[in-house]
């Protein structure tokens, strides 16, 4: 049963469903759960670096869907970090490849990747039971979504006085980091509507469980009723999207997937950045000759892959609207503040920014969307900043 247990799992078919508690399937006591973040995001946002830590914070992800194969396994990705689940046939290779790819962050862009695993069994002794269901966003991408014991695993993990035990150390050697598939190839996503809003919303963890899940329906709700229906406030569409042919975004794929030797890298650059110009010279010829080019057909595909939205014990939301809309949504979401229902950060960006993991160019993918220049890590400090200042 392990093993299998989250490919079994009978899928939702709305985002909605996620504050849905009986759709939700408690995870076995076997299994750990994997959190990973990258330290002083906000001090390395702040000198230029989001990419990066986007970049490191999604490497975490596919370093272990590297190592899980043909194991289905539920993922969240948070803009510098990750939470996954595991089970215990796969913890000695997880550790492995999250330890090098540690010491890869360091080495290629002076990052450090903090990464701990918690058994789920610590957490259900500590009263904290993990709940996971799956989402189905399209037939090549099922999205995860957690409820409970997620941010208690968080703090085992980063509070200095409890993490011992559960701490990856990092390896001084990277080449155990398999990042296949790791890719970041695309120009950012500007706004349809002026604004790109990263959002983080939490419901007060003091209320009944059952009420945590309806703040969050009511705000799901609520931000329907101010952005529109499902799908009219998502930060890109198929048509925006472009590739990239700026070397300097290309290096921040480079430097992790290339050897560290300047010839390697020179090469590795190389190689991508020829291929984003084909396939621009391509997509022009077949339109050229009335075509649809394969091209448009697989924009599509990424734009049906994409993680703009998810819930892990916080609603994580990427939205395009309008100014109007997001001084709306901060007036709700301060009020519901000041009945103390839940607490929340938001960053705001022009647009949007997106890295992928892409196994089959035409089939298995997901695609990170996150706002630019700091998103969520960003709007997290915002969250961190509420939940401190009206700590009782």
């Amino acid at each position: 049963m392990s093993t299998d247990f989250y490919a079994n799992l009978a899928p939702l078919n709305h985002f909605a469903d996620v504050t849905d508690l009986r759709r939700y399937v408690t995870l076995p006591d076997e299994w750990l759960i994997v959190i990973t973040d990258v330290r002083g995001s906000t001090a390395a946002i702040a000198a230029g670096l989001y990419k990066e830590v986007n970049m490191v914070g999604a490497a975490s992800i596919v370093a272990v869907l590297n190592v899980a194969g043909a194991v289905e396994i539920p993922f969240i990705f948070g803009g510098d970090g990750a939470t996954l689940a595991i089970p215990p046939e796969l913890l000695a290779a997880t550790q492995q490849t999250l330890a090098a790819l540690q010491a890869l962050a360091v080495s290629a862009f002076g990052l450090e990747l903090r990464a701990g695993i918690v058994p789920v069994a610590d957490l259900s002794a500590a009263g904290h039971q993990v709940q996971v269901a799956r989402l189905m966003i399209s037939q090549h991408y099922t999205q995860a979504a957690f409820s409970g014991g997620i941010a208690y695993a968080e703090r085992l993990v980063k509070d200095p006085l409890l993490n011992e035990s559960y701490l990856v150390p990092a390896a001084t050697d990277a080449s155990a980091a398999d990042l296949t598939g790791l890719e970041c190839r695309w120009q950012d996503i500007p706004s349809r509507y002026g604004e790109t809003i990263s959002l983080l919303v939490s419901a007060n963890p003091t209320l009944p469980i059952d009420r945590q899940a309806q703040v969050i329906a009511a705000t799901i709700a609520q931000i329907e009723a101010i952005f529109g229906p499902e799908g009219a406030a998502d930060p890109l569409t198929a048509q925006q999207l472009q590739a990239s042919t700026d070397p300097r975004r290309l290096m921040v794929e480079t430097r992790l997937r290339s050897a560290p030797q300047p010839l390697a890298r020179l090469s590795y650059l190389a190689r991508i950045l020829a291929l984003n110009v084909a396939v621009a010279a391509y997509r022009i010829a077949q339109r050229l000759r009335g075509m649809i080019p394969w091209w448009d057909r697989y924009r599509d595909l990424v734009f049906r892959t994409t993680d703009s939205k998810k819930y892990d014990d916080t609603l994580r939301m990427v939205l395009a609207g309008s100014a109007e809309q997001r001084i709306a949504l901060e007036r709700y979401l301060g009020e519901r503040h000041q009945q103390d229902e839940l607490v929340y950060g938001l960053h705001i960006s022009d647009r949007a920014v997106m890295t992928c993991l892409v196994f089959e160019r035409m089939g298995r993918q997901v695609h990170f969307v996150d706002g630019a220049d700091g998103g969520y890590a960003l709007a997290a400090a915002a969250l961190k900043a509420l939940r401190i200042r009206h700590k009782p």
